[in-house]
């Protein structure tokens, strides 16, 4: 049976059931919450944030679909050490593909009218796929027996069935996700609505299921591009995948929940259940919502004052895994004012070092040398940076 747009109504929970509901409060929140985040960082910290959680993004929308390649082991294929077992090597390539796409986005700063477009959800299923090792692109039945080849980019050429879920034919996805993109343009929405409409888009995507594989990863990276390009500018320094990584047993349910047809007289005027999105939505703000908090909790100035601190101090005392030099007192306030401003011009940085200044100019090549600090050219001004080694001394319990 051919599948229509009508089939994916209600697209958003009507306005007498938002009236009654909690979700435009929760969007506002959202949008507060994440323009007083933005407020709080200078433009080099966020930018350096937005870098160094696309790892992070990246590990936990992969661990959703099965892949548990950790940070460090994805950090380790940046730099060219890849396992020796190829299937971990593979996925490893897999982790650094979903970072290549977010390094893509960050640069590209597609807007909404970009996004929501088939051409551009099909060039992010294209920009993952053609990273990804070829031995990643195909399709087995339980026997693991080949059955597909992904293509990337193109949607799928034949029917599926996802858990209970049938999803649409194949002949309609051109239609469907045509219209998809009209519907769902957040410019075609105003206030909370905006938030709201991404977030039933996300379940609409995956109920319309448009590629053979990859619409978990490509449906969370367009929604992370969704809510950038929608105004919540400190999106990239927190990030919704590792909320829904850390709860993916209901993000999975409420996704299924959400598939169901409408029940009843009271559950709306659509083909789909409306409580069932509404329930979906709930979700996802709450999730949403979490993870900034999370972030402006951590990015606090004067938390992440004292936790440079204590770096510093776990330093020598030997405490920090990977490196083991100690560094001097004023080391701390170095490195938290280049966090506060984003980055810290040489003379002042000498300055803080409070010693004669061959001693100071030896500090600073210390923190470049360890990680702590960076340059773009040997006048330019230091950026604050967050190595490995300090990671969990700033930002506690990220990947837990």
């Amino acid at each position: 049976m051919s599948t229509t747009f009508t089939d994916i109504t209600p697209f958003i929970p009507s306005d007498r059931t938002l009236g009654e509901s909690v979700l435009p409060d929760k969007a506002i929140t959202l949008i507060s919450q994440s323009a007083k985040l933005r407020g709080q960082l200078a433009a080099s910290t966020l930018a350096r944030l937005e870098q160094h959680m696309a790892a992070i993004n990246s590990y936990y929308s992969n661990l959703i679909e099965g892949n548990s390649t950790r940070p460090h082991e994805i950090r380790a294929a940046q730099s060219g050490n890849y396992s020796g077992d190829p299937a971990k090597r593979d996925l490893q390539q897999e982790s650094l593909a979903h970072m290549r796409v977010q390094e893509w986005l960050i640069a590209q700063k597609p807007d909404l009218e970009t996004i929501f477009t088939p051409e551009f959800i099909r060039q992010l299923h294209r920009e993952f796929y053609q990273r990804v090792p070829e031995s990643l692109w195909v399709i087995k039945d339980e026997k693991d027996n080949v059955v597909e080849k992904i293509i990337p980019g193109e949607w799928r050429s034949k029917s599926v069935i996802v858990g209970q879920h049938i999803p649409p034919e194949a002949e309609d996805l051109a239609s469907l996700m045509a219209k998809f993109c009209e519907i769902y343009n957040p410019k075609k929405f105003n206030g909370d609505r905006k938030i709201i409409a991404i977030m039933a888009a996300h379940h609409r995507f995956a109920w319309i299921h448009p590629f053979m594989d990859g619409n978990g990863r490509v449906g969370r990276l367009f929604t992370d591009a969704a809510l950038k390009a929608v105004g919540l500018d400190s999106y990239g320094a927190w990030c919704l995948s590792r909320g829904l990584a850390r709860s993916s047993t209901q993000y999975k349910s409420l996704l299924a929940n959400a598939d169901a047809s409408r029940q009843g007289d009271y559950d709306g005027r659509g083909q789909l259940t409306e409580k069932g999105l509404v329930s979906f939505c709930d979700y996802m703000l709450d999730t949403a919502i979490d993870q900034v908090t999370y972030m402006s909790e951590l990015l606090d100035l004067v938390k992440m004052r004292q936790r440079i601190e204590t770096y510093v101090i776990a330093r020598n005392d030997d405490r920090v895994g990977g490196i083991s030099a100690p560094l001097k007192s004023s080391v701390s306030l170095i490195l938290y004012t280049a966090f506060q401003q984003g980055e810290i011009d040489r003379a002042q940085a000498l300055e803080l070092c409070a010693m004669p200044d061959r001693s100071a100019r030896r500090l600073l090549s210390q923190l470049k040398s360890e990680g702590l600090l960076s340059e773009t050219s040997s006048k330019s001004p230091l950026r604050w940076e967050i190595p490995e080694h300090a990671e969990p001394w700033y930002f506690p319990n990220l990947t837990q």
